[in-house]
């Protein structure tokens, strides 16, 4: 009996013209097949009539590979790249509210400060705090501040590309 292959997260990088209810055409082409979208982002290119779609699903690399040969059937996309593990470059963004008792602001600034984070607002009760980095990057940063009280937190999504080829 073969053995079932591993499901992963795929980061696929979708390039689409700008027109009303593409992403809905993109995302439903996904779902209708059973997969689970865990992330989306999208945005402007340098082009102002296309954006770009960065997609993270859980499936095999076969499951993956047939994503990708579907979405060219949908017209307006223009070019889909499957972000490998080995040459992959992502970031995202967290915006996170912890409230803060005086007596510790010192403690925080100081794990804010290894992680190469920002205080981007200061009030009396807390920070709010700008973080880039990985997904995983964001979830340690997040763990550090399971004790503390966490208002809210808001993400971006994984933006990711391959690296330049080596030659």
């Amino acid at each position: 009996m073969a053995e079932k292959e591993q499901l992963t997260d795929h980061i696929v990088s979708v390039l689409v013209n700008n027109h009303p209810g593409v992403l809905s055409k993109v995302t439903s082409l996904i779902t209708r097949r059973g997969f689970n979208i865990d992330g989306i982002s999208a945005g402007n290119t340098k082009q102002s009539d296309m954006f770009r779609l960065t997609i993270v699903v859980k499936g095999d690399d076969r499951s993956i590979e047939q994503i990708q040969k579907q979405l060219y059937k949908i017209i307006d996309v223009v070019k889909v790249w499957i972000i490998t593990p080995e040459s992959k470059l992502d970031r995202e963004i967290g915006l996170i509210k912890i409230k803060i008792p005086q007596s510790l602001r010192n403690e925080i600034l100081q794990m804010i400060n290894v992680f190469k984070a920002s205080i981007i607002d200061a009030g009396p009760e807390g920070f709010i705090v700008e973080i880039t980095g990985t997904s995983e990057k964001i979830d340690s940063f997040l763990s550090l501040f399971e004790h503390h009280q966490i208002v809210e937190v808001a993400r971006s999504g994984i933006v990711a590309m391959n690296r330049w080829e080596k030659k």
